[in-house]
């Protein structure tokens, strides 16, 4: 059953998103963090821009 799911996902919509990750340093403690989100692959260069 796990094979029709994965199947499912790549005949959607899902190959036209793509999981951003940006690593940031905080301001107050000094240390990274991460932001991640899933974005349009139209909109990637946008979100590393805005972030």
């Amino acid at each position: 059953m796990a094979k029709k799911v994965v199947a499912s996902l790549q005949k959607g919509g899902g190959k036209e998103h793509t999981k951003v990750i940006k690593m940031y340093k905080s301001e107050k403690t000094g240390s990274y963090a991460f932001k991640e989100e899933i974005v349009h692959n139209d909109k990637v260069k946008e979100w590393f821009d805005k972030n």
